[in-house]
């Protein structure tokens, strides 16, 4: 005769409502109850019947994950799946599954409003890069729990978390004003790059805290690639007035810079340091290894994940923060 609930309630010396909000990662359930109760599940060999919990509750305990996923995205966007990564983990341990689907921001208005009207899935997490007024006016009108990964990049209603890129802007600054360089460049992408924007930002706020500030002859920007970095860095180097250290907006762009200082037979970092954000895909395995300001990317996607059943129970709930403290790996190419 299968076990049922009602069988683990009693071994456990609990009521059946506190095993089930245990089996269900309920956060009024202490860890040390629900890890009791798990493992007694497990060693009486307890499988609940998820498909009439899921009628009985008119859920699915399904969260679609909407992202761009166009061919090469694992090289020109590797923290995505670091992101999934964390989501997914905090998800199965909360008795969740996760569906990750990828397509354009017209494919994505579809695939939330078909998610929204035939309750497919519980929530959406949406990654900022598949974001439209269209689809901030559609998750509106169906109220469903939602997050998005990153910054919108326009006015709007969207519930998201984000890392400050504005203050891990200032972190590298401010590392290198205190290592002794003074004549700090910045090679970015472009204006509407809103990440590197902030990080900009952020590095010129900290450099007029200290009485400095960025030549305009040493700010470079164009498409976040290695042939970016290669030409801005030569352009800067044949300059009137040249950089002693220079912050790469990501990795790319870092080892663009990082070639063309070699190719110029100018020595990292006795003459001029280099400074990237984000430890992937570069940073470690160049010689000399490069300093990066970067960010637990695992953990946004883990905090995500929070936030999203969070917001399941709390429909009203509306979340806009920043998390996910950015740090400084001081490497190599910043040391005299």
């Amino acid at each position: 005769m299968p076990v049922t609930i009602k069988d683990v309630a009693h071994e456990a010396g609990l009521s059946i409502s506190t095993v089930s909000k245990a089996m269900n990662g309920a956060n009024d359930v202490s860890e040390e109850t629900t890890k009791r109760v798990l493992e007694l599940a497990r060693k009486l060999d307890y499988h609940p019947n998820v498909r009439a919990q899921n009628f009985a509750r008119q859920a699915s305990h399904s969260i679609l994950f909407l992202t761009e996923l166009q061919q090469g995205v694992g090289f020109s966007n590797p923290h995505l799946f670091e992101i999934i990564a964390g989501v997914e983990h905090f998800l199965r341990r909360k008795g969740y599954q996760l569906m990750v689907r990828g397509g354009s921001p017209a494919e994505a208005c579809n695939a939330v409003r078909m998610a929204g009207t035939q309750q497919i899935v519980d929530g959406v997490i949406l990654h900022a890069s598949i974001l439209s007024p269209e689809l901030d006016q559609l998750i509106a009108q169906l109220s469903i729990p939602h997050i998005v990964i990153g910054y919108p990049s326009f006015p709007s209603r969207f519930s998201w978390i984000d890392s400050d890129n504005a203050l891990a802007g200032g972190m590298a600054a401010r590392h290198l004003v205190e290592s002794g360089y003074r004549n700090i460049a910045f090679i970015g992408g472009w204006e509407e790059d809103k990440i590197s924007a902030h990080r900009l930002d952020g590095i010129q706020n900290e450099l007029k805290l200290h009485g400095k500030e960025i030549a305009r002859s040493l700010i470079g920007s164009g498409d976040s690639t290695c042939d970016t970095g290669y030409s801005m860095t030569k352009k800067m180097l044949q300059g009137s007035r040249k950089p002693d250290a220079i912050i790469c907006a990501n990795n790319y762009i870092a080892y663009g810079a990082f070639q063309a200082l070699k190719d110029n037979g100018i020595e990292i970092p006795k003459k001029v340091a280099l400074l990237t954000f984000d430890d992937a895909p570069f940073s470690r395995i160049l010689k000399p290894q490069l300093t990066s300001v970067t960010i637990d990317v695992y953990d946004m996607g883990v905090q995500a994940a929070g936030h999203i059943l969070t917001m399941i129970r709390k429909p009203n709930l509306n979340v806009q923060t920043y998390s996910t403290f950015p740090s400084l790996i001081i490497r190599e190419s910043t040391m005299r």
